[in-house]
């Protein structure tokens, strides 16, 4: 039995829960959507004409001689000069060239066919955006209820120590429940498997969790604001318990993030894309998970060709950070080992979610 979607999220403490599973959820919109190719094409070169001029110097003048009159030669003997032979030659096949060139229609280059947005996938985005809003706001009515930070005399105690790590925890577990909400009422997914659901968000959680991260980074303070009123830079995160190793990548990769200016429906759509990825382990469907990918990135192409029309890298350095999470999950599972070490337990739910085995 899966504790993260049959039973319950800690409210308050990592050893309480609260339900992030219904059963009878139905599905709102699971209509595989389709999106226009981009065609791109090379802009083709025009004919240029080239043509030269060429000038005949002045004629010497003949000097005055005493000799008898003789009687000019007839103007024209039948007989060309090699000269005149030559500048003839050159005039007609200017004339030539500048025929051709009249002729010759001028090549235009056709205009740019971006993909356009289908009314179905514009529905679905707004769909995506709007449940995105919802879980925010229900993940921010949660944090009253997590551990406070500790403002104690002695940061360094065992009590301070163990309350920041509880606090980051449970942060994590609101977050977590937020995904879970958010996955629900993606287009498509209600409908794979419950097996293939589950094995999708444990693999996809903490992806989806390092996105989120970047949304809230801030790099004028360098920091990360979670649930509205917290904020953390990297000392309140090695405070935590977390290894520089970890919070390093974190950081720059939120940054990275942070100068895309991506917007809320670009990092739905991301989100969509990270949870949908069939060579996920123990996924049985993957070609149905396929297709669904397919649909969330067909519409984001779409998107991003819209809204950043003159940035044609744009859709693919989203993708590539899609690549750099994985090498951010990895990178977190060193983190759980390391935790073990430190004989720091995690609740329940973290524990199933990130395959720890106490």
């Amino acid at each position: 039995m899966s504790l993260w979607l049959e039973a319950p999220v800690p409210d308050a403490s990592p050893d309480s829960a609260v339900q992030l599973w219904e059963p009878d959820t139905q599905d709102a919109g699971s209509q595989a959507l389709g999106g226009n190719a981009c065609i791109f094409r090379e802009e083709a070169s025009t004919l240029q004409s080239v043509g030269g001029s060429l000038g005949a110097g002045p004629e010497a003048a003949e000097p005055t001689v005493l000799l008898p009159a003789v009687d000019p030669p007839p103007e024209s003997t039948g007989v060309l000069s090699e000269e005149q032979i030559r500048l003839k030659k050159l005039k007609r096949q200017e004339e030539e060239q500048a025929q051709a060139t009249s002729v010759t229609p001028r090549v235009s280059s056709p205009p740019q066919v971006l993909p356009q947005l289908s009314p179905e996938q514009w529905g679905m985005i707004e769909k995506l955006v709007a449940a995105q809003q919802q879980c925010n706001r229900r993940s921010f009515s949660d944090r009253l209820r997590v551990t406070p930070w500790p403002v104690a005399p002695d940061p360094q105690s065992r009590e301070a120590r163990q309350q920041r790590f509880a606090h980051f925890t449970e942060l994590a577990i609101v977050s977590v429940q937020e995904i879970v909400d958010f996955a629900k009422q993606l287009p498509g997914f209600l409908q794979l498997s419950r097996e293939d659901q589950i094995a999708l968000l444990k693999t996809s959680a903490i992806e989806v969790m390092l996105l989120e991260t970047s949304r809230r980074y801030n790099p004028g303070s360098e920091s990360i604001t979670f649930l509205k009123d917290f904020s953390y830079n990297r000392e309140d995160f090695a405070k935590a318990g977390l290894q520089v190793e970890f919070i390093n990548p974190i950081f720059e990769f939120s940054r990275a993030m942070n100068e895309l200016q991506l917007n809320d429906a670009e990092f739905a759509l991301l989100i969509a894309i990270s949870i949908f990825s069939a060579d996920r382990p123990n996924v049985q469907d993957q070609l149905q998970v396929e297709k669904l990918q397919h649909t969330y990135v067909e519409a984001l192409h779409a998107y991003v060709s819209i809204h950043h029309p003159h940035d044609r890298l744009m859709f693919p350095r989203m993708l590539m950070k899609l690549v750099s999470l994985r090498t951010l999950s990895s990178v977190h599972s060193e983190q759980v080992f390391a935790l073990r070490l430190q004989d720091k337990k995690l609740p329940p739910l973290l524990s199933e979610i990130w395959d720890v085995h106490e």
